[in-house]
Formats: C-alpha cells, structure tokens, sequence
C-alpha cells in the first residue's frame, strides 16, 4: 500500500484539473495514490479523470458524489482513505515535483504518533511563498497557536495521520454547502502538535470560482454551518477571551441571518454572546448589504 494519499475535491474544475494531474505525474517519489473527490460536477470531470486512470501513469481513484460542499467532499476523503498519511491539493494547485518526496523523508525521519502530522508551506505560482514562513526556533506547533500566537499569516499545508482525520466529521446542513475545515484541525489540536517544515509543498491559484475569493457569500447561504463552526471555536480551550469574543461576533451575525432569535439559548458563553449583539447585529447589516443580489 502507498504511503501518502493527495485528495482532491473538485466541483466542475475539468477545465483547470489537468495542472494538478500535471504535477503528480512529475513527482519524484510514486509512493502516493490521488484519490479525486466529485462533489457533484456536472461537466466532462469524470471522462477526464478516467482517460488519466487508463494512461495508468499514477494510481488514480476516482469517486462522484452529490454536491454537498468543500466540506462534505473532505468527509468522503477521510472515509476512503487507506493511507498512513493524505493532504489535501485543491483543484486550482498543483505540487513542486518534489513535493512528495518531501513529504516521506521528513515525515519517516521526524514523525510518530506523538504528532498529528505536517505543516508547510504555499506558495503562489510566481514560487512567492503565501504570507509568512514558519518560525525557525519551534519544531512543532498546533495549528492554532501557529496563528494566534506565533503570528503566522496566510494558507499553509496539512499533512495528517489519517486515522486522526477520520475524526470529527464535518455536520452537513440541508441546503448548506460549508463548514469551515478549520473545525476538525483544532479539534485535533486539542490533542495533539505538529511538525513543521519550511517547504513548498503547493503552488496555490486562486481563481474566480474559488470558495476562497467567495467567502462573503458563503457566509450569507450558510448561516447554520457557519454559527456551528463559531460555537465550536468558542468552546476552544486554549483561545484567547478577545478570540472567542470576535467567534461570538459571527455567531450572532449568523443567527440573524438564519432568523434564530433564540440563540443566546445555543451559544456556550453566553456572557460574551450578549456583549457581542451589538457588533453582530452591524456585521449582519454589512453581510446582507453586500449580498442583496445573491
């Protein structure tokens, strides 16, 4: 069996998948497996994929799915995958050609199951490195205090032990199509830290159809995914109170959206959650003035 799984979750992307493929081709180490992830497309994605399967130049597994969002895409990954250990490479990336290769030697040199993984680095496709490096004088980390309290900026890339990942699914809403990925890697960072590598690992474009360049009217068609994924991160332990007063800011924004008027009932620090009102009653007004249209 490969060692590594690179999922993908693709939603009518035939027009731009080839670049991933591209680069998986050119890896230096084979001891991979991609398995692709349609979340519903309805352009030529499947043909496409299967003319890959059979030039056989990489294993390939391919499986189809209603649509039910980045989330729901990440929860058929994770029960598929077989692997030691997976990363996610969006649609729109593609990998150094080394990349993988990177990814085993470091991992079976530095790795074990005291660690949930791997974090490295982005870059765009001018090999510019997406916001900051990783801090030289720290060899592992959670991802939260990556962030909050190494100052860390901008999208980095997880590599996880999957049998970890397989915890924590994602809840799907009817009619909803996001929860924020960021839900299941800090509850892992309850658990456990990660290994960091100062290493490209993926060339990141962000395109028109991105969820990432989409994120306000994401925000405005999932209001209950949204207020899940702040109550959650106000349940953090380790986050600070000004953290948790900025998640209960978007929890009651989001309420309001989804027309919840009971949701002091919902919030697990309601203390906060009335301070916040104020302030998520005026993101509530910014949000559905920017998406009148939507």
């Amino acid at each position: 069996m490969k060692q590594l799984t690179i999922f993908t979750p693709t939603f009518n992307r035939a027009y731009c998948l080839h670049k991933c493929y591209e680069s998986l081709k050119q890896q230096t180490s084979k001891d991979f497996m991609w398995l692709i992830i349609d979340d519903g497309s309805t352009d030529h994605t499947k043909e496409l994929v299967q003319s890959w399967i059979d030039e056989k130049g990489i294993q390939i597994s391919y499986y189809w799915q209603s649509n039910q969002g980045m989330h729901g895409a990440h929860n058929t990954a994770y029960e598929l995958i077989e692997t030691e250990l997976n990363v996610c490479i969006d649609s729109d990336d593609y990998m150094p050609k080394d990349a993988v290769e990177k990814i085993l030697t470091f991992w079976n040199r530095y790795g074990s199951d005291q660690v949930s993984g791997m974090i490295a680095l982005d870059s765009d496709t001018e090999n510019q490195i997406i916001g900051s490096m990783l801090p030289d004088h720290i060899k592992q980390s959670t991802l939260f205090d990556l962030y909050n309290k190494h100052g860390v900026t901008g999208d980095k890339k997880l590599v996880y032990r999957s049998e970890l990942t397989r915890k924590y699914p994602y809840p799907v809403f009817d009619n909803e199509k996001y929860v924020g990925l960021a839900y299941k890697y800090y509850m892992l960072d309850k658990e456990y830290k990660m290994l960091l590598m100062n290493e490209i690992l993926c060339c990141v474009e962000y395109l028109p159809d991105g969820s990432s360049l989409n994120m306000i009217n994401q925000y405005r068609k999932n209001p209950r995914g949204f207020a899940f994924y702040r109550i959650e991160l106000m349940k953090l332990p380790f986050a600070s109170l000004s953290f948790k007063f900025r998640q209960a800011i978007h929890f009651v924004s989001s309420n309001l959206l989804m027309e919840n008027w009971k949701f002091l009932n919902d919030t697990p620090r309601k203390d906060l959650t009335i301070l916040a009102i104020p302030f998520g009653f005026l993101l509530y007004l910014y949000i559905s003035n920017k998406t009148k249209t939507v």
